[in-house]
């Protein structure tokens, strides 16, 4: 039997990491599409790097994308790379807007244009829907981006619509809120807070420096979210679906945590009003009910679980 073929974009990111471990598991051939000196180390340290075929390839480039989507053939295509970071978002707009939109519009169209029976997943945001008046946010919960990075994955998610719609492609939104594991970038919240905790434990470092405490956010773990994507490209309708834990958590309980339980002062705890954003979102949680009932997706682990593996990982 022929071995399905998977291509992921941002491949060696937290979830394409993940991602291609589960694929491999289930005897997928993948191939990844990389960039110049991009970092291998989530790949390594899943010791699945040999298994992969990397390609480098310029996104923003269509007939660079569009050449290699026709050599590779895959079945299914996961499209994680983009400009992730919100902060940053704010210092570079233009070019989280331009790469997060233009690269996506690139994969669709050398879809349309090689193969329209491919599959595609492309993660959208919790971050597309801002200050909502109505918690949990599901499928039908409207738009309210408030930072550049949510102004972009709004794009990228209308324009996948607008394919699945208008040119019967099969693509799948996964409407993601956070997730961690050890192998979130450093720069993400919960990362941060850890391994800085860890640092101050050890003596390398006097305090954390933090912004808004206050606000309140959807968190889970990205292995097991990663399993909710392939669910569903297995389906035999192309659908979009709420992945969250369906609870909130806010951040100064995640900071106090960590800190307790490593045994730390709290007032090694400094906010830092340079780390304030401009605009800020209270409370965040979604509703997954769908991808419960459909793909047969749950999510039961509380996040206070997540924390003790993570800051056991180290």
């Amino acid at each position: 039997m022929k071995k399905k073929i998977a291509l992921i974009t941002g491949i060696t990111g937290q979830d394409g990491a993940y991602l291609s471990e589960l694929l491999l598991d289930k005897e997928y051939k993948v191939f990844g599409f990389v960039r110049p000196n991009d970092d291998y180390s989530k790949l390594e340290y899943l010791e699945i790097k040999s298994k992969i075929t990397f390609l480098e390839v310029d996104l923003l480039n269509f007939d660079d994308v569009k050449t290699n989507i026709n050599q590779i053939k895959p079945d299914e295509i996961y499209n994680f790379a983009a400009q992730s970071s919100v902060g940053l978002s704010y210092n570079e707009p233009f070019e989280t807007i331009n790469f997060n939109f233009n690269s996506t519009l690139n994969l669709l169209e050398a879809i349309r244009i090689t193969n329209p029976k491919i599959k595609i997943f492309q993660p959208s945001s919790s971050e597309m829907y801002g200050k909502q008046e109505n918690l949990p946010i599901n499928e039908n919960s409207k738009f309210n981006p408030l930072n550049p990075y949510a102004v972009s994955k709004v794009a990228a998610h209308e324009v996948s619509v607008l394919y699945r719609d208008g040119y019967n492609l099969f693509i799948c939104c996964g409407i993601m809120f956070n997730h961690e594991s050890v192998l979130r970038g450093d720069n993400f919240f919960v990362k941060k807070v850890i391994r800085q905790a860890i640092e101050i434990k050890s003596g390398k470092r006097d305090f954390l420096f933090v912004g808004d405490l206050s606000t309140k956010r959807d968190f889970g773990y990205a292995p097991e979210y990663v399993k909710a994507m392939w669910l569903m490209l297995q389906q035999e309708m192309a659908n979009d679906f709420v992945i969250a834990s369906g609870k909130s958590v806010s951040l100064q309980d995640i900071v106090y945590y960590v800190f307790d339980k490593l045994g730390i002062s709290r007032d090694k705890i400094k906010i830092d009003k340079s780390l304030l954003r401009p605009v800020e979102v209270e409370d965040s949680y979604g509703d997954s009910s769908k991808a419960k009932k459909v793909l047969g997706w749950n999510f039961d682990m509380s996040f206070y679980k997540v924390l003790d593996l993570l800051i056991s990982l180290g």
